[in-house]
């Protein structure tokens, strides 16, 4: 069983989590009225994982005995000024949740809740390939600028993206 401390920081993770699927799903959504289906796909399948980590989380509480709790999403942007303007505030974002899960990570070693910090540990890897893929779509982005034919091809590219479930979010 997870001390309440750390079932409350899993339970603000959880809501970080769906929140961060809430605002890939909205950029999603902002990228498709634009006719900009791969930067709409690759947003969509984030949302989607962001949604799995939500659920990794969830499981993991109710499997040590603890009790998941479910909070209201607040609201996120639906507007960006450009893809990469989207892809910088997905970067920034993804920054924001590894200070999160490094802060569940301190606590979980405070508390000396060793099987709640090799399940975070699967977490602190993940937040480094989501930081290191915003970065370089970031920069991709910079590179191409406002050309059109850099645009068209990378959105494109995007479009390929496929969404793959976790093995198992137990």
């Amino acid at each position: 069983m997870v001390s309440k401390k750390v079932e409350d920081a899993l339970n603000k993770q959880i809501n970080a989590e769906f929140w961060s699927g809430y605002l890939y799903l909205s950029m999603s959504a902002h990228f498709a009225k634009e006719g900009k289906n791969g930067f709409a796909n690759w947003f969509k399948v984030q949302a989607l994982e962001e949604n799995d980590h939500a659920m990794k989380i969830f499981n993991y509480i109710l499997a040590r005995g603890g009790q998941a709790v479910i909070s209201p999403i607040k609201e996120v942007p639906h507007n960006w000024a450009s893809p990469l303007d989207a892809f910088k505030a997905a970067l920034a974002h993804e920054k924001q949740v590894t200070a999160m899960i490094d802060n569940i990570v301190t606590l979980t070693n405070e508390e000396k809740d060793y099987a709640t910090l090799s399940m975070l540990q699967w977490f602190v890897d993940e937040q480094v390939e989501e930081e290191a893929t915003a970065q370089d779509l970031v920069d991709s982005l910079e590179m191409i600028k406002d050309n059109g034919f850099g645009i068209y091809t990378l959105d494109r590219e995007l479009k390929s993206r496929k969404y793959t479930p976790l093995a198992s979010n137990d």
